[in-house]
């Protein structure tokens, strides 16, 4: 392996025992607690479809938050190196899992990732839009995935 090496780690504690712990299906909440020094916890379960708690974040929405937030970091990065002054940036991806009634369980199929970026006026929104291609190009977390992510971005020009 040549490069640089990053390693991540994290703290993920489990707070679904309901005094039974594990003894039936049915018998444990799926909570659980990401959690880091200095930073702040982030409630997780499982999905709702799985017995999972709704207010919290299930790996599904993490995996795919991953995916838009690396992308957007590497946007922002370009652009700011390019001169493409963005104003503003929000995406809403869509991903799809596909659940199987096999051993390996399910896996996702597609990630869409759907940016809606503000620029300033007089950049180059063409220019602005082809920055996207790079920016997954290098998002380390679309690199990562054995599935199609794909970006459909809108590019306003701010008035």
């Amino acid at each position: 392996m040549s490069g640089k090496l990053h390693t991540y780690t994290c703290s993920l504690t489990w707070t679904g025992n309901k005094g039974t712990g594990t003894t039936s299906y049915r018998a444990y909440a799926r909570d659980h607690v990401l959690s880091g020094p200095g930073k702040p916890d982030l409630p997780g379960s499982s999905d709702p479809a799985f017995r999972g708690d709704a207010s919290r974040y299930n790996p599904e929405e993490l995996l795919v938050g991953s995916l838009a937030s690396c992308h957007m970091l590497w946007y922002l990065h370009l652009c700011a190196d390019a001169g493409v002054t963005v104003l503003a940036y929000r995406d809403e991806p869509i991903g799809t899992m596909v659940e199987e009634d096999t051993a390996k369980g399910g896996h996702f199929t597609e990630v869409v990732l759907r940016p809606r970026v503000t620029i300033a006026r007089g950049a180059d929104a063409a220019h602005a839009r082809a920055l996207h291609e790079s920016a997954h190009a290098k998002c380390f977390i679309a690199n990562s995935v054995n599935f199609p992510v794909t970006c459909e971005p809108e590019i306003t020009v701010s008035a």
